[in-house]
């Protein structure tokens, strides 16, 4: 209110410059015509509304910045703030405003007098949700620190895991390197070793070539002799099932399940013709 009211001051001090400087630069003669008088009002006109249209800018743009602040202060403690426009043209507030402005102006110009018996505002800092929220958010920035030096402490162990792991790479490059010369060497000798196991192979392959010819009539024998006797084994299956299967239909065990199953259907039937009494028609 202050600063509101010292920028007021300055204004009014400047509209009433435009009329003072009228009088001494215009008000000179006697006698003025109308439109000499109607110049000098519209000169007038446009000083006055620049200061006037000027300060209500500055105004409602200083009102927007202090707005700002209070925001972000806001935001920064996790605070919801809640505003009613229709109060801003509440004229009863208004006088209380007015009336707070003169008396503390007024009193302001007096020697001061300490108070002790009015009620003084709370640091935001020192008690009530301000102070759970403050230390909420140094809980938070203890564990962040914490959550910091755990993250440097990781990305250590894993600079020095990827650096092993280089090393390790390197070290099976190498490796590989000197197995590969051991293999190209190893590998001439198995290539000459290869070389004689096919030539081995060859003169045995032609030798069983020419024994296989000898060996296939006699298998195809030895084929048609196992087809008779596979037959033979089958017949011989075949009569011993149904051997078997005569005989258990002639134990006492077969006969109990044949009578026990007879039973069963039977009582089915009666219970389908029970239940047909009581079924619905179409």
């Amino acid at each position: 209110m202050r600063f509101a009211r010292s920028k007021r001051g300055l204004r009014l001090k400047t509209v009433d410059s435009c009329f003072q400087d009228l009088k001494e630069s215009r008000l000179a003669e006697e006698t003025f015509t109308v439109d000499e008088v109607a110049d000098m009002l519209s000169g007038l006109q446009a000083l006055v509304h620049s200061e006037v249209e000027s300060e209500l800018i500055n105004t409602a743009h200083t009102n927007v910045l202090l707005l700002c602040q209070l925001f972000e202060q806001a935001e920064r403690w996790y605070l919801k703030l809640r505003t009613d426009v229709s109060e801003l043209e509440n004229r009863e507030l208004l006088e209380q405003v007015a009336e707070f402005e003169k008396a503390e102006f007024t009193s302001s110009r007096k020697k001061p007098i300490i108070d002790s018996t009015k009620p003084k505002l709370v640091p935001l800092n020192e008690g009530g949700t301000a102070e759970l929220l403050n230390k909420e958010i140094l809980r938070l920035q203890e564990e962040n620190e914490k959550l910091k030096s755990r993250l440097k402490a990781i990305e250590t162990q894993a600079t020095n895991a990827l650096d092993e792991k280089a090393k390790l790479e390197w070290a099976l490059q190498a490796l590989q390197l000197d197995r590969g010369k051991q293999e190209d060497l190893g590998k001439a000798q198995e290539l000459s070793d290869l070389e004689n196991t096919v030539a081995a192979l060859k003169s045995e392959f032609e030798k069983t070539l020419s024994s296989r010819a000898e060996n296939q009539k006699s298998l195809e024998e030895t084929l048609v002799t196992a087809k008779h006797d596979l037959l033979r084994v089958q017949d011989q299956l075949s009569l011993a099932e149904k051997e078997l299967e005569k005989k258990f239909q002639q134990t006492a065990a077969y006969r109990n399940m044949k009578e026990i199953l007879t039973r069963k259907n039977d009582q089915i039937k009666e219970l389908r013709r029970r239940l047909a009494k009581y079924e619905p028609e179409d």
